[in-house]
């Protein structure tokens, strides 16, 4: 559960849920600063849930997927997102 903990972290898993992409394509789509997106991908390419490919195109193309046991979080991610729709915003919720 550590590691879903962090802020931005669910949000980057569930990004990646689409197939490999870029840095920028994840940093635009969640509105993350570049900073902490480079933080959260290091953190799960540690615990082997995200994987970094390096293209040797010039320039060099770098791209992120899920691992197996990232791929595994699916179904998780996905109860989560049914929930979210469910019952909205907590701030709604006032």
């Amino acid at each position: 559960m550590n590691i879903l903990s962090k802020r931005w972290t669910g949000l980057v898993i569930y990004q990646l849920l689409t197939g490999p992409q870029r840095f920028c394509t994840i940093q635009s789509s969640i509105g993350i600063s570049g900073r902490l997106l480079s933080d959260r991908l290091n953190h799960l390419e540690n615990e082997g849930i995200v994987k970094r490919e390096v293209y040797p195109e010039i320039p060099i193309r770098i791209e992120y997927s899920l691992t197996e046991k990232g791929l595994a979080l699916k179904p998780l991610m996905e109860e989560l997102e049914i929930w979210s729709q469910t019952w909205g915003d907590i701030e709604d919720m006032k």
